[in-house]
C-alpha cells in the first residue's frame, strides 16, 4: 500500500466511472432543469399566464421558477438521509426519476387558454417535484466523486460534476435554439417549446443505465463508517456543523450570477416590455458562448485547487464575476450584442468559474462522511433558495420603463458576491486534509512537501488522465 492510499478509507475506488457519471447525470439532469429556466424567461409568460399585464406576467413566470428553488430545501432533507443512510449511489437514480417524470408533465400541460388558472398551478406543481429532485444531484455527484478520487485529484475529478451541469445548459440551450430560429413564432409558442420537454424521456433511460454501473464509495462501505454511521444524519449535521453548514449557506448565494446571466438577463433582453428587443435566437447563444467555455476552463481551475487551495479560487471568482455583472447587464442596456457576449464570456465562462469548479469539491470537504450528503444539501439548497427569488425582485426594484436598471441588478448582485467571498475567506482550507479526518475543525492539514510528495506518488501509480497543467 503507498503512502498516499495509506490515508484514505480501503476499498474499490472508480474514480473515472465515478466522474463519467457524475458528469453525465449532472448534464442530464440540469438539462432538464434549465430548460425550464430557458422556456419560463422566453415562452411561459405568454402561454401560462393572463394576457392582461405583461409586467405581470413576467414576474408571474419567473416566480415559478424560483418556487423550484423553493422545494429545494425539502428534497436537500429527504434526498440528503437517504445519501447519509442508503448510499450515494441510490439517491442520485431516486432524483433522475423524479426529474425526468416531472420534466415530461411539463411538456404535455395544457395552456391557460385552455384550462385557466389550473395552467399555471400545474406548472407550479411539476416545478415543485424538479425542486425537490435536483435538491440531491449536485450533493450526492460531488460526495460520490470526491470519495472516490485519488489522493490530491480530489479537486479535479469533483469538478466534472459541475462540468457536467454546464454541458447540460449548452444541450438545453441547443435544442431551443433551432427551435426558435426554424419555426414560425405561432408553432413555436403553440407545440413546439413542448419537443425539450418530451425529450427528457432519454434522461431516464440514460441515466438509469449509467448510474447502474457504479459502486458505491470507499468511504461509505468502510467498515469503520458503516459503525459510525449516523441514525439521523440531518440532526447530527446540524448538531456538529451548523457554522460550516452557515459558511456554504452563504457560499451558495453565487448562484446570483447564473441568474443575473441566464434568467433575468433573458427577461431583460428578449421581452418586449422592457424594449431591448434582442432576438430569441441571437440571445440564446450568449449563455450557450459561455458555457462552451466553462466546459473548457472547469476542469483546469479543479486541479488548481488541487495545487493551491479551495479558497482563493473561490474568493476571486465571486468578487471579480461580481463586478463583471455591472458590465454584462450595461450591455444588453444599450443593445450592443457583441459587447453582451464579450462580458457573458468574462463572468459566465471563466471567472464565475473560480467558485463553480471548486465547490464540488470544498462543500463536501467541509462535512463528516456520516453526514456529508445531507449538511451539503441543505445547506447548499437553502442558499440558493434564497437566489431563487431574485428574478421577480429585479423585476420589482427595476420593472420594465424604470431608469439605470443595469445599474441597481449589478449593486444587488455585487453585494451578494461579496457576502459569498467573505464566507469563503472564513473557512478553513481542506485540500490537504485526508479523507479520513474531513469535516474535523481540528483536522491538521498535511505540510506542503510532505502533501505535494504525496500527490505526486498517487499522480504516479494512478492510470487516471492528466490535465495539461497537472
Amino acid at each position: 500500500m503507498s503512502t498516499a492510499t495509506a490515508h484514505e478509507p480501503q476499498g474499490q475506488h472508480q474514480s473515472k466511472k465515478a466522474a463519467a457519471s457524475g458528469w453525465i447525470g449532472s448534464a442530464l439532469e440540469y438539462y432538464d432543469f434549465f430548460i425550464y429556466a430557458t422556456a419560463a424567461a422566453l415562452i411561459f409568460p405568454q402561454i401560462f399566464f393572463p394576457k392582461g399585464d405583461p409586467a405581470i406576467a413576467i414576474i408571474a413566470s419567473l416566480a415559478t421558477y424560483g418556487v423550484g428553488y423553493v422545494a429545494r430545501p425539502i428534497g436537500a432533507f429527504v434526498l440528503g438521509h437517504l445519501g447519509d443512510t442508503h448510499g450515494r449511489k441510490q439517491v442520485l437514480v431516486w432524483c433522475m426519476f423524479l426529474m425526468g417524470f416531472s420534466t415530461i408533465a411539463v411538456g404535455l400541460l395544457p395552456t391557460y387558454d385552455q384550462i385557466g388558472l389550473w395552467a399555471p398551478a400545474l406548472l407550479v406543481l411539476c416545478r415543485l417535484v424538479q425542486g425537490f429532485a435536483v435538491a440531491g444531484e449536485i450533493s450526492g455527484a460531488s460526495s460520490m466523486i470526491m470519495e472516490h478520487a485519488p489522493f490530491g485529484r480530489r479537486g479535479f475529478f469533483a469538478s466534472f460534476t459541475l462540468q457536467g451541469v454546464q454541458a447540460g445548459q449548452i444541450l438545453a440551450a441547443a435544442v431551443f435554439l433551432p427551435l426558435a430560429h426554424y419555426m414560425p413564432a405561432e408553432q413555436f409558442n403553440d407545440w413546439g417549446w413542448r419537443i425539450p420537454f418530451l425529450l427528457s424521456f432519454v434522461v431516464i433511460v440514460a441515466g438509469w443505465i449509467i448510474r447502474r454501473e457504479v459502486a458505491e464509495t470507499p468511504a461509505f462501505t468502510d467498515k469503520a463508517a458503516q459503525k459510525d454511521r449516523a441514525r439521523s444524519p440531518v440532526i447530527d449535521a446540524f448538531k456538529y456543523s451548523t457554522p460550516d453548514m452557515l459558511r456554504v449557506v452563504c457560499m451558495a448565494l453565487m448562484n446570483v450570477i447564473p441568474v443575473v446571466a441566464t434568467i433575468f438577463g433573458a427577461a431583460y433582453a428578449v421581452q418586449p416590455a422592457y424594449g431591448i428587443g434582442f432576438a430569441k435566437d441571437i440571445y440564446l447563444w450568449i449563455p450557450v458562448l459561455g458555457n462552451i467555455l466553462a466546459v473548457l476552463v472547469i476542469p483546469y481551475v479543479g486541479n488548481l485547487s488541487d495545487r493551491i487551495g479551495r479558497r482563493p479560487p473561490i474568493i476571486v471568482g465571486a468578487l471579480a464575476s461580481g463586478l463583471l455583472a455591472f458590465g454584462y447587464l450595461y450591455a444588453i442596456s444599450i443593445k450592443n450584442v457583441p459587447l453582451a457576449i464579450c462580458m457573458s464570456l468574462l463572468m459566465w465562462g471563466v471567472v464565475y468559474q473560480g467558485y463553480n469548479a471548486v465547490f464540488p469539491s470544498f462543500y463536501p470537504e467541509l462535512f463528516p462522511t456520516r453526514t456529508r450528503v445531507s449538511a451539503m444539501a441543505i445547506s447548499q439548497n437553502i442558499g440558493t433558495a434564497i437566489t431563487a427569488m431574485l428574478p421577480a425582485l429585479f423585476t420589482f426594484v427595476a420593472p420594465p420603463g424604470a431608469v439605470d436598471i443595469w445599474l441597481k441588478v449589478g449593486a444587488i448582485a455585487f453585494g451578494i458576491t461579496v457576502i459569498a467571498a467573505l464566507a469563503a475567506f472564513s473557512a478553513r482550507e481542506t485540500f490537504r486534509v485526508p479523507m479520513n479526518e474531513l469535516g474535523r475543525a481540528d483536522a491538521t492539514p498535511m505540510s506542503k512537501d510532505d502533501y505535494d510528495r504525496l500527490r505526486q506518488e498517487a499522480l504516479a501509480s494512478s492510470s487516471e488522465p492528466k490535465t495539461a497543467n497537472a
